[in-house]
């Protein structure tokens, strides 16, 4: 756990309008005041996202959740087994009430504010943080210095991954000062994120659950408590409803190859992140990953921003099994991999 100073400082540069970037269990977050639009801006500039992709807005608890949106009963349900954790729900956003009045009502204290009212006649969640939609993805971290920031904040914080956008998620601090540099105004260092994917976001605005994008919850756990869960509709233009949906996403800078039986690129040198099939040929570098789908996870993206530092021609992925708890792995890695 990081001193309390650097959290309290971080704090203030958040309720300043700054960025911030922070450790949760599944990456490294780049966050910012969820009710503050010109903060949130500074987030699409500095990645570089299109406006059409929303963020997700983390929350300190259940209740803070409960302000900014309607809280079904299976909000409730979900909530119970998977908060503090890397499941993103999609609900409705709130309308006509201004959070700062049901905060200080909720949790009986006032909302600490050292710059000039950011939060004057903001009602809600912000256009620009739910690209325009009447939905927002929210979730609760149990990272404890995510969760620490956030109480300390006293504010939601919308916070994408803190990286360029469509390039290698950050696990580490480092791989966010590599990626974003001056970029981001403070960079809280938490060590290794545990988890190493992005958390399962599941949408309950439609008739049935819908699983926007597969991540650290398997559908498998999902459907435990939700029943079914639904595939989510290929996105053809317009606003997504979940991050996590572009074709080309979570890439390298070096070209990523899928290598199904472990079949590689016949020409130029390469490294190979061996699963369980041995190469097609022996004069490249084997890279070992774990047998479990949750140890995989864990170390593929630290393993995929070794492999781009190697000066390789091409990376190789043996390709996983498609059952339902390998099913994160495989979307980010056909992602990566993408092509067109």
């Amino acid at each position: 756990m990081l001193p309390t100073g650097e959290i309290d400082h971080a704090a203030r540069l958040l309720r300043a309008g700054r960025l911030v970037a922070f450790p949760t269990e599944t990456v490294y977050g780049l966050g910012a005041n969820a009710l503050d639009a010109e903060a949130v801006a500074r987030i699409y500039a500095v990645k570089g996202r299109p406006a059409t992709s929303p963020l997700i807005v983390h929350v300190a608890s259940v209740e803070m959740a409960r302000s900014l949106v309607h809280w079904p009963e299976l909000a409730e349900r979900l909530a119970r087994r998977f908060w503090p954790g890397p499941l993103t729900l999609v609900l409705e956003k709130k309308m006509g009430e201004r959070f700062e009045e049901q905060f200080e009502k909720q949790f009986e204290k006032k909302i600490d504010r050292t710059h000039p009212d950011p939060l004057e006649n903001k009602y809600a969640i912000p256009a620009v943080v739910t690209a325009g939609l009447s939905t927002v993805a929210v979730r609760m971290p149990a990272h404890p210095i995510a969760l620490a920031l956030l109480h300390a904040a006293g504010l939601p914080l919308a916070a994408p991954s803190a990286n360029r956008f469509t390039q290698l998620s950050p696990v580490t601090a480092s791989h966010v000062r590599h990626s974003l540099g001056n970029d981001v105004d403070f960079i809280l260092d938490g060590g290794p994120c545990k988890v190493g994917i992005e958390s399962s976001v599941l949408s309950l605005t439609g008739p049935q659950p819908t699983l926007l994008r597969p991540g650290g919850i398997s559908r498998t756990e999902l459907e435990e408590i939700v029943g079914r869960v639904a595939f989510a509709q290929e996105v053809q233009s317009g606003a997504h409803p979940s991050p996590g949906m572009h074709q080309r996403h979570y890439s390298p800078r070096t070209t990523l190859y899928l290598a199904p039986n472990g079949k590689l690129p016949e020409e130029g040198q390469g490294i190979y992140l061996q699963h369980q099939h041995p190469p097609s040929r022996t004069d490249v570098r084997i890279h070992q990953m774990p047998q479990s789908a949750t140890g995989y996870a864990a170390a593929l993206y630290q393993s995929l921003h070794q492999a781009d530092a190697g000066n390789y021609r091409w990376i190789a992925v043996d390709v996983p099994p498609s059952t339902p708890d390998w099913e994160a792995v495989v979307d980010r890695l056909k992602r990566a991999a993408w092509q067109g």
